[in-house]
């Protein structure tokens, strides 16, 4: 059964059409990526899939009863109150329910008739169980544990939502999606706004959930842990495609190959025919056959190719070779009024490493980009460039350092002065802007032609070492995977931040954690870090076990490589330990959950009948057992799903 119907959707602005009479179901347990190119309209059919927007022409059917929950890229406010209570306020129905339960006492305790009295008490036991199982999903608990997974701090909870700022009221706004749990997310770019500790954990909720979800997102690892499904906004209008991203960019491949060379053998057919027509359709001993072979022309198939929306296409110039110390860091200390950031940070950066900088959003990321770009003073200690270190600064905010009164030429132009102009037009033309388009404002472009304009700057003044802060935050997925290639092949330094799993991955030769006014170096890529990370909480957990039970004690300070091995290694076995017990558990609570199931189905089938209300004495017992089966039922799901957390904890 399909969960959502959308029938000849068309929707166009202007001369621009974007759907033509398109169609598409989406399944209560399709996962799907929304993808294509910056200006395709993704975010748009995200709007009309969520109902925020209509379509020119078709419509959108939600089966009976589906409840949706949309994130946009912008939010345009939360509710009033503290965090946690704005939050809360999201699920729908609390309050129709306790105005139902409110009616139903008072119903009761006005009624005098024996048989009414035996339905209402029902009624009013089947409310409460009802109010018991919403708090249960809910409640407050399950709303704090899913802000802290999103980064939010005990003290935020608190807090009044207009205290937030646009990154928090998002992750909020995400906070309420998550508690609603509906039966299909609708989630654009929800991974801007997280940090890299914040995007593990949501990476892990939304693959434990078993919920439907659209999904637009830049991040190609993202996806294709998340997705099953693909639809893909091509030149030949919304097309679908089973798997993840990877089997995505396969299956497009060989589609376009086999198109291709079934066009190629059409047209030499086509060559052959016409080639005789021509050659004998003015003999007469040869004008029947030349006939049947115009026929025959006329009813050959047109193949259509598919075609490709044109990417950026670049390459980092070759640049000079810098000293064998790019940077160095020494007795940093920065503040912001109270807050200090940095306190005594020592680093020191070598020609050649990628080094990928990540840590919760506050821990200073982009303060210490900004202080090696030197657009930011340390209040104490010095930052010294190495010899013959040439900086380039892609900065988060890169709008802000562009003139918006500038037209886009204008705007990269003084850069290469001493180029000529088809230099620069042809740079500007790998990153999409030719003919006219490069005398559009740079006020009137999208986030994500901004995002280009800046990239190109970067071209035009050759640089040896590259400061990137959020680099992809705005440009489509396939630009991002281009930017991936081009930093593979650059012959610099990189200095980066960002919250793509993928773009780290793909690029970092270390990981650089900052975390209360430190920085420590991790060498390796981000799956290994997250991974060291992993077995040294559950190694720590373990030496903290070992200390409660004076076995010995939890170790402090930095652990070495051999003990950071030894740490992994009994926190493998450890987890292997863990793990049957676990399965166990829910084996037996599976067990048990089918047997309730059973004994519940037998009991409303008696209490369907409506004979049995006439036996007051034989209907209550009945009552009060289903009564009981609802709740064991409800605390069986709870202890299920919690040892279901447990075992994908177990398991990460």
């Amino acid at each position: 059964m399909s969960l959502v119907i959308a029938q000849d959707i068309s929707l166009a602005y202007g001369k621009k059409v974007l759907f033509d009479e398109d169609n598409f179901t989406l399944g209560p347990r399709d996962r799907v990526g929304l993808v294509g190119a910056n200006g395709t309209g993704k975010s748009s059919l995200m709007k009309i899939i969520a109902g925020a927007s209509q379509p020119d022409g078709g419509t959108v059917q939600y089966s009976r009863r589906a409840r949706a929950g949309y994130l946009p890229q912008e939010i345009a406010g939360l509710p009033e109150g503290t965090v946690v209570e704005a939050v809360m306020s999201t699920v729908p129905g609390r309050d129709s329910l306790e105005s139902r339960l409110k009616d139903t006492e008072a119903a009761l305790a006005a009624s005098t008739d024996e048989e009414e009295q035996l339905e209402l008490a029902q009624t009013l036991a089947d409310l409460h169980a009802e109010l018991d199982d919403f708090e249960n999903r809910y409640g407050r608990h399950h709303a704090e544990r899913i802000l802290k997974g999103l980064g939010f701090k005990d003290a935020d909870l608190s807090k009044p939502t207009q205290a937030l700022s646009g990154g928090w009221r998002m992750r909020a706004a995400l906070a309420g999606l998550l508690l609603q749990d509906p039966d299909l997310l609708l989630l654009d770019e929800p991974t801007n706004h997280l940090d890299v500790p914040t995007l593990a954990w949501f990476d892990g909720f939304l693959r434990r959930s078993n919920k439907a979800m659209v999904l637009i997102s830049h991040d190609r690892d993202f996806l294709n842990r998340q997705i099953n499904r693909v639809v893909s906004l091509e030149m030949e209008g919304v097309r679908e495609y089973a798997g993840n991203y990877e089997d995505y960019k396969r299956q497009r491949a060989e589609e376009m190959v086999l198109l291709q060379a079934r066009a190629e053998k059409v047209e030499q057919r086509r060559a052959e025919l016409q080639s005789f027509i021509d050659r004998f359709g003015a003999k007469a001993t040869k004008a029947k056959q030349a006939q049947s072979r115009a026929k025959m022309l006329a009813k050959l198939e047109k193949v259509q190719v598919l075609e490709e929306r044109q990417t950026m296409k670049f390459r980092f110039p070759e640049v000079e070779r810098s000293g064998r110390d790019v940077v160095l860091m020494e007795g940093i200390t920065k503040r912001y009024g109270a807050l200090t950031v940095y306190d005594g940070l020592n680093a020191r950066l070598e020609r050649g490493q990628r080094i990928a900088v990540v840590g919760a959003n506050g821990a200073g990321k982009t303060t210490l980009l900004k202080m090696v770009a030197g657009e930011l003073a340390p209040d104490s200690g010095k930052v010294t460039l190495g010899h013959n270190v040439v900086v380039g600064y892609y900065a988060q905010h890169h709008a802000d350092k562009l003139d918006r009164r500038n037209t886009i030429i204008e705007e990269v132009r003084p850069l290469a002065a001493d180029k000529p102009e088809s230099y620069v037009r042809g740079v500007l033309g790998a990153f999409l802007f030719s003919g006219d388009d490069v005398d559009k404002p740079i006020g009137v472009l999208s986030g994500g032609e901004r995002a280009r304009v800046a990239l190109a700057k970067l071209l035009l003044v050759p640089s040896n070492f590259l400061l990137m802060d959020e680099p992809t935050n705005h440009l489509d997925l396939d630009s991002s995977e281009m930017l991936i290639e081009a930093l593979k092949l650059y012959g610099g330094t990189l200095l980066f931040v960002s919250h793509n799993r993928s773009f780290i991955n793909n690029l970092c030769t270390h990981v650089w954690e900052v975390a209360d006014g430190k920085l420590t170096s991790h060498p390796g890529n981000l799956d290994e870090y997250l991974y060291h990370q992993e077995q040294l909480r559950l190694a720590a957990e373990g030496a903290d076990t070992g200390a409660s039970n004076g076995k010995g004690a939890a170790s402090t300070g930095p652990v070495s490589e051999k003990e950071r091995k030894r740490l992994e290694a009994e926190a493998r076995q450890r987890r292997s330990v863990v793990e049957g017990p676990i399965k166990k558990e829910i084996a037996k609570l599976e067990e048990r959950i089918a047997k309730v199931e059973a004994e519940q189905k037998e009991r409303e089938a008696q209490l369907a009948d409506p004979v049995l209300y006439n036996d007051f004495a034989r209907a209550k017992p009945l009552m009060d057992a289903h009564r009981m089966g609802k709740e064991e039922l409800e605390d069986l799901y709870a202890r299920w799903e919690a040892a279901q957390e447990k075992l994908a904890a177990a398991q990460a």
